[in-house]
């Protein structure tokens, strides 16, 4: 059967994604942030899997106020790279596996999680910059990928219980796939973070680590945790971190963690980054 064999939670600031496309990755601005991803980097050569399950959220490329999944599940063979307004990043397409998908979307409607299907989407940053920051600039991304868009753009977002709780369905389902696959779940977003307003470059260190600490050792203390404390102690857009518990409820209650980062700042936002392994 499919087995999912670790997880990775990692932010998606798209400044991450612009350094690494035009070479900018050794300048003393970003080059400590880099380093913080040598380990991981040589970890999923190592352990390399033939199906990463990408949790992320769109910005206005796949939707927009006219039409705002929840929970959304790529299905397609194949997404393309979004133009965000300055072209598409120079980074492969996605190849997705469909089948493997439409058994992720029937098992979970079976557990009562409504996903939209989606047959066709361009994937933004929200995605590529985590497959790049993992798999830097190869010709082809040396694994499949299936998108699983998260609403955490227009209120009401899900709450943390119920990406949790979506989470261990999705451990369900895949294990419940009879191909021998060895399958990845990666968290991606967060951490604190406002991008706009009186608040905006708002960084609290001391509630990101926290968030991190119980992550892997402690996840129900999370999953109670209401958008308003997000709000407050994280910033507006701080409320990502939901995603990361998605990833984290898919892995076995006791994992091991391989790795640790946090990196301050990464254009006026904080990077965090932690590689799971279950037992």
């Amino acid at each position: 059967m499919a087995r999912i064999t670790g997880g990775v939670t990692t932010s998606h600031v798209p400044a991450i994604g612009a350094a690494m496309d035009q070479g900018k990755t050794g300048e003393a601005y970003w080059s400590p942030l880099f380093k913080g991803y040598e380990f991981s980097r040589q970890w999923v050569a190592e352990n390399m899997p033939d199906v990463v399950i990408m949790v992320y959220n769109d910005h206005a490329s796949a939707f927009d106020l006219e039409m705002i999944p929840t929970f959304a599940i790529g299905c397609a063979e194949q997404f393309g790279i979004a133009d965000e307004g300055w072209g598409p990043r120079p980074v492969p397409e996605v190849e997705g596996h469909p089948e493997l998908a439409w058994h992720l979307a029937q098992s979970l409607v079976e557990q009562e999680f409504d996903m939209t299907i989606i047959n066709k989407m361009d994937v933004d940053h929200g995605l590529t910059v985590p497959l790049s920051l993992m798999f830097d600039q190869p010709d082809a991304w040396p694994c499949r990928v299936i998108p699983l868009a998260v609403n955490v753009v227009v209120y009401p977002p899900p709450t943390g219980h119920r990406c949790y709780r979506l989470g261990e369905a999705l451990k369900t389902a895949v294990e419940s796939f009879d191909e021998d696959l060895n399958v990845q779940v990666w968290g991606t977003g967060g951490m604190s973070h406002q991008l706009q307003g009186p608040r905006a470059g708002l960084i609290n260190s001391e509630f990101d680590m926290a968030f991190m600490d119980a992550l892997g050792s402690n996840p129900e203390d999370l999953v109670m945790k209401p958008h308003v404390e997000y709000l407050r102690e994280a910033g507006s857009e701080g409320v990502e971190l939901v995603m990361w518990l998605i990833m984290r409820g898919a892995l076995n209650a006791q994992i091991n963690e391989l790795h640790r980062f946090y990196h301050v700042p990464a254009s006026n936002t904080a990077v965090g980054h932690m590689v799971f392994e279950n037992p």
